[in-house]
């Protein structure tokens, strides 16, 4: 494993070529003997690296390229030019020992058999991953405690719950003990109290074994309970490598002062305090820079009258949203626009000539395995652009690093996974 790291990805690029086709008749004909194509840059030079025990939050809007990447870095996908190191391993080439060490958990698909009970999927991925019964007893027993699903095993997955299937989703994906969990989506469509069981298990399976995770979710309160350090994304290039805290302090170094008055108020009586931001007579919201909140605060009660005051800072999800558009490398790096951009590598050239399949370095067909990694040995796949469709172009530049530099060992978990 290069330096000790679990995940490292340079340079990491992925396009496609896509057919384009006219509608109607017309159009399928000269589709089919004049056909055009257009290239989809899914991921575009994408590098970085992940510490044993880390949890990382990967964010971006649909179509980013997040789940692209980690198709890439799990092996299901073959990279147009760049490489990784995952678990030590070569994903590409890496085979059933790699699958091994992975899970992989998609929020949007899933592994256990619609009609059969979740104990059947459990027992089949035993036999996949040929655990002794010792083995399988424990961590069985071990997941089924965890994730509160002793009750559910037994009923077919179609009566289930979208929560409780998930949970065993997760105890499926997990029974082989990996030691780097790639979580796509795990809380999508999910209620608050199945979304709030499934952030308590995975930050708990985090500290118990030393695992290190990789989150995707479009919900921020993933995010914020689960992971220090954030990676986004856009338009298949990575914008920003560093804390959230940090990331929250740089697009939007201000506090909000949300002020209750005893009487009405002018908003020129308070355009002097501050940025007014709602004003309704006798409500207010007042935005100030961080370093000045105390004093601001304190003039404001002095001189107006205020019944309540409370001190908050901008929603994570408006400090996310500004992000993926772009205001992360003017706030966080003040680079000029003229700015280059970092020199990219080495990597293979788009080729030219029909669109094919880039499952294998070769053109071959691309593994599309189980969707919770394992160790089974390749099949078809229809080559076809992901699940993410990519916006064309990319934003310019490297990725933008969080300040204070990021401390890994204070989000690696304990033990040994």
């Amino acid at each position: 494993m290069e330096g000790g790291a679990s995940i490292v990805a340079e340079e990491l690029t992925k396009r496609y070529r896509v057919k384009v086709r006219e509608a109607g008749l017309a159009g399928a004909l000269r589709a089919l003997f004049r056909p055009r194509y257009r290239e989809v840059r899914a991921v575009e030079g994408v590098s970085f690296r992940i510490e044993p025990g880390e949890i990382v939050g990967f964010l971006g809007p649909n179509g980013a390229g997040k789940t692209t990447t980690i198709k890439m870095l799990t092996g299901l996908l073959y990279p147009t030019s760049g490489r990784a190191e995952v678990a030590g391993f070569d994903p590409w080439r890496g085979g059933a020992p790699f699958k091994r060490r992975i899970a992989l958990v998609l929020g949007t698909k899933q592994q256990l058999i619609w009609d059969l009970p979740p104990e059947e999927t459990l027992l089949l991925n035993r036999a996949i991953y040929d655990l002794s019964e010792a083995k399988y007893r424990r961590a069985r027993e071990e997941l089924v405690d965890s994730l509160g699903i002793g009750a559910v095993l037994d009923k077919p997955v179609r009566q289930l719950s979208q929560g409780e299937r998930m949970k065993c989703e997760l105890a499926a994906a997990l029974l082989h003990g990996p030691e780097l969990l790639f979580l796509d989506e795990p809380t999508l469509g999910l209620d608050l109290g199945a979304q709030d069981a499934i952030r308590r298990f995975v930050r708990e399976y985090n500290a118990r074994h030393g695992a290190t995770v990789l989150l995707t979710s479009h919900y921020m309160a993933d995010v914020t309970a689960l992971a220090q350090r954030v990676l986004i994304i856009n338009r298949g290039r990575l914008l920003y490598d560093g804390r959230l805290t940090a990331l929250a302090e740089r697009i939007a170094p201000v506090k909000r002062l949300e002020l209750v008055f005893e009487r009405a108020v002018g908003l020129d009586e308070l355009e002097r305090f501050g940025r007014v931001t709602v004003h309704d007579e006798r409500r207010a919201t007042v935005e100030v820079p961080r370093r000045d909140v105390a004093r601001a605060s304190a003039r404001l009660l002095a001189a107006l009258p205020v019944a309540d005051l409370s001190i908050a800072d901008p929603s994570i999800e408006e400090v996310i949203a500004r992000a993926f558009a772009g205001e992360t490398g003017r706030a966080a790096n003040e680079a000029p626009e003229s700015e280059p951009p970092p020199p990219r590598g080495d990597g293979e050239p788009m080729r030219d000539g029909p669109a094919r399949d880039e499952g294998t370095p070769d053109g071959g067909p691309s593994y599309e395995g189980p969707s919770n990694g394992g160790p089974s040995d390749g099949g078809p796949s229809d080559g076809s652009a992901p699940d993410e469709g990519a916006f064309d172009g990319g934003v310019p530049g490297g990725p933008v690093r969080g300040e204070p530099p990021f401390d890994r060992s204070s989000a690696a978990g304990s033990g040994s996974p």
